[in-house]
């Protein structure tokens, strides 16, 4: 066989493969359309204010370094430690969304006035790609981080998280699998950063 037949077959075989994957992959696109359209024709007005405030909130990590400032200010010293623990981990994982899986992503926003989003609902369309969602993995790598250090607090952090992630499908800037994805990196961002951070601290022979 010579070398442009034998890279035929591996390009056939490969083909074969990944046939179902990719029809896997295009059957989840459409049910995250549909989720996305079921929610935008859904009316909600007494949600769409609040969601569109906490979805603005929420940009550039402003409601977790305000969240982290006040663990500081009342909390003492765990406090600080988990403000800082929490703070660490949305770096990390706003790192790994925005220089990384974005790129692989290479998915682009919704049509947000093709579905039909309310206008009350609306916050500025980000010009970033649409996969994964950063406010998502941001808010539960925050929430992640914070209760790690204080368990009590990371469970109504963990529900604000959630409330953030499903703003950014309420507001049209994200399709439900950009945060559902962007919620799980987060997530295990955040575990690995504070095992990592333990780890170092260990080392050093100070107590976390």
């Amino acid at each position: 066989m010579s070398t442009t037949d034998g890279r035929a077959s591996a390009r056939a075989w490969w083909s074969a493969r990944s046939r179902p994957a990719r029809s896997w992959l295009a059957d989840a696109g459409r049910i995250d359309q549909a989720v996305y359209e079921a929610v935008a024709r859904t009316p909600t007005p007494g949600l769409d204010r609040g969601m569109s405030r906490l979805s603005r909130v929420a940009d550039k990590s402003v409601l977790w370094v305000g969240t982290a400032g006040l663990l500081a200010a009342v909390g003492g010293r765990p406090g600080t430690r988990a403000a800082a623990q929490g703070l660490a981990c949305v770096a990390v994982s706003s790192a790994v969304v925005n220089l990384a899986v974005k790129r692989v992503g290479r998915r682009q926003r919704p049509d947000r006035e093709g579905a039909s989003v309310p206008v009350g609902r609306h916050v500025v369309m980000p010009t970033s790609l649409s996969f994964p969602s950063g406010h998502s993995a941001s808010a539960f790598a925050f929430a992640t981080g914070v209760g790690y250090r204080l368990p009590a607090v990371g469970v109504p952090l963990h529900g604000l998280a959630g409330a953030v992630a499903y703003s950014r499908v309420h507001t049209g800037v994200h399709f439900p699998g950009d945060v559902v994805v962007g919620s799980m990196i987060g997530t295990v961002v955040a575990q690995l950063t504070t095992r990592a951070t333990d780890r170092y601290l260990g080392s050093r022979g100070r107590t976390p």
